[in-house]
């Protein structure tokens, strides 16, 4: 197949072709929740302590989604509303990709390598930012995928076709890597679907990469292990890390919005390839952190993307709210 490297344009009419994913009108305007940019730049990698195992954030970068990617089947005034009282933008969603780097002590593993040249020009960071971090992409002992969309996995091999981190395990889940490589998907998917596929295949071939395929409760390493997440796509796994009596769930892109998930579980968006299973995953994993107490990684969440999950008591239903972790300096 050849190898696609769609523009920011490509993605945002990928996202708009289909009559579900199309953009609607927007509301004025309003007061965002960001700052100015800073004079120099902002450090991109955040560190803190789990039991015995120390954790890194690496930024990958960001990216505009459409509105389309939150709550499809919201009411649309309903959904402009809510990111308008939030201080956000009525015009896109800004994703931000949280990298998790997780040490051991006998290994380093990486969740997700990032997209790489080959998606927006404010993504692509992240081997930058691991040096910036001092963190020697050669000493990566275990690569995970949570999944093969192009933010996730097209950062996994160089302007050459060569696999980044040559020397790591890669572990994917079974399902993940089976649907993306079905002989003859890129042909039975929409037109505008078909440049998603092409990069997974080429991603999962990539020189060098050879495949670990687990299910759910495989053990990447002692401490880490993959929980099946489906719904996103059809076989997406999050991370469960474990240190002591310790522990911290790396969603993924189980749960992609800090706010809209957390306040409405049941909407979905236009990347989901099973609303359904979607939101009953999002549930599941939201109930799970609230009840066990354990602190959750957003992949797409504002930088760092660490935080608890607690149940909105005052709410009606099974609403919850993101609370971020507080930083040690």
């Amino acid at each position: 197949m050849p190898i696609l490297r769609p523009t920011r344009r490509d993605m945002l009419r990928y996202a708009a072709a289909m009559p579900a994913f199309a953009l609607t009108a927007h509301m004025p305007h309003a007061l965002r929740a960001e700052l100015g940019p800073p004079a120099e730049a902002n450090p991109a990698h955040f560190r803190f302590a789990l039991g015995d195992t120390n954790v890194t954030i690496v930024s990958d970068g960001w990216f505009p989604q459409p509105l389309s990617s939150l709550g499809m089947n919201a009411d649309e005034a309903q959904k402009l509303a809510f990111l308008e009282a939030h201080y956000l933008s009525t015009e896109e969603i800004v994703g931000h990709t949280n990298h998790v780097v997780i040490d051991t002590g006998s290994a380093r593993v990486l969740v997700d390598v990032g997209s790489g040249s080959r998606f927006f020009d404010t993504a692509g960071r992240l081997l930058s930012n691991l040096e910036t971090a001092g963190i020697d992409p050669a000493s990566i002992t275990h690569v995970v995928l949570t999944h093969a969309h192009p933010d996730h996995i097209w950062g996994i091999r160089d302007d050459f076709d060569e696999a980044i981190i040559p020397d790591a395990e890669y572990i994917m889940g079974e399902a993940e890597h089976g649907y993306w490589t079905e002989e003859g998907l890129v042909d039975r998917v929409a037109p505008e679907a078909q440049q998603f596929v092409v990069g997974a295949v080429n991603s999962i071939n990539a020189e060098g990469v050879e495949w670990t395929l687990g299910g759910d409760g495989h053990e990447v390493v002692p401490g880490v292990k993959l929980i099946a997440t489906h719904g996103h796509t059809p076989g997406h796994m999050s991370v469960m890390v474990t240190s002591g009596d310790k522990g911290l769930l790396v969603l993924g892109d189980a749960v992609t919005h800090a706010y809209g998930h957390f306040a409405h579980p049941d909407w979905y968006g236009s990347m989901d390839s099973d609303p359904e299973a979607t939101v009953a995953t999002r549930k599941r994993l939201l109930d799970m952190a609230a009840t066990d107490r354990v602190p959750v990684v957003g992949y797409h969440f504002p930088f760092p993307g660490v935080g608890h999950v607690m149940r909105d008591t005052e709410g009606a239903g099974d609403a919850f709210a993101f609370v971020p972790a507080l930083w040690r300096f």
